[in-house]
């Protein structure tokens, strides 16, 4: 009954939230758009606690620096983007260009200022996160980014591509990486939810200079390193390292 619930819900806030978003989007600015969407992802994470059972609990908010960053993040559930977005007054966010498949939704994404990107990878979508991401940055706006580019399985992961870094040396922005064990809750894109209390944890900030394997062996040690250990604090397992599996076949030609 809980995920019926919440099924109705999401989809019932999705369409209603998408239609006023759409139009405020008429309006000059960004504002009024941003208001309309804070507010769907509040009632969101409301959806999430009250009707699914999912609460969700923050830990290393005292970690985060001052002024822009970016936020590096653990992806194992739709309920992810609502969870993150929710702590932020205005968060740019990296998407795939799948959401853009919704009606209405593609004039949202532009609005809010999303930085979406061709699922599919390639130069074109190398150079549309450059572009995009600098808009964003100098803006001076916060930016979340899943690394992996997939929803992955609790236990898996996929190999962390070079966009995130490629914003980190462009930019000049220290990297924030986030953990999570939300998928346990919330796996990916599943009807099923099931009860409990998920963790988003911000971890300490990548200082910025460093050259490219080296950041990203740093960045993935931390995030799935820590999401291992969150994992297992909420099952009462072992900590088990993610198995890295391949990409989906869309991405597969995929080039960093």
């Amino acid at each position: 009954m809980r995920s019926f619930a919440f099924a109705i819900a999401y989809w019932s806030l999705s369409i209603l939230y998408t239609l006023a978003a759409s139009v405020a989007a008429l309006a000059p600015g960004r504002k009024a758009t941003g208001w309309i969407i804070r507010r769907y992802v509040r009632r969101m994470v409301w959806a999430m606690r009250v009707l699914a059972g999912i609460r969700i609990r923050y830990r290393g908010e005292d970690r985060l620096p001052q002024g822009a960053f970016i936020i590096a993040s653990k992806h194992q559930s739709w309920g992810d983007g609502f969870a993150t977005y929710d702590r932020f007054h205005d968060l740019a966010f990296v998407t795939g260009d799948h959401l853009e498949k919704f009606p209405l939704l593609g004039t949202v994404l532009r609005k809010l200022g999303a930085i979406v990107v061709n699922s599919c990878g390639g130069r074109e979508a190398r150079d549309a996160l450059k572009h995009r991401a600098a808009d964003a940055h100098a803006e001076g706006r916060k930016i979340l980014i899943y690394p992996e580019g997939h929803l992955a399985r609790i236990g898996e992961k996929y190999r962390y591509r070079s966009g995130v870094w490629h914003m980190y040396r462009d930019f000049n922005m220290p990297v924030v990486p986030l953990a999570t064990n939300l998928g346990l809750f919330w796996s990916q894109e599943a009807f099923k939810k099931t009860a409990g209390t998920a963790t988003l944890e911000f971890l300490d900030p990548i200082p910025v200079g460093l050259p490219k394997d080296e950041f990203l062996a740093r960045l993935e040690a931390a995030v799935e390193g820590r999401t291992a250990e969150l994992i297992a604090e909420a099952t009462g397992a072992p900590v088990t390292a993610a198995v890295q599996v391949e990409a989906p076949d869309k991405t597969r030609k995929v080039r960093n």
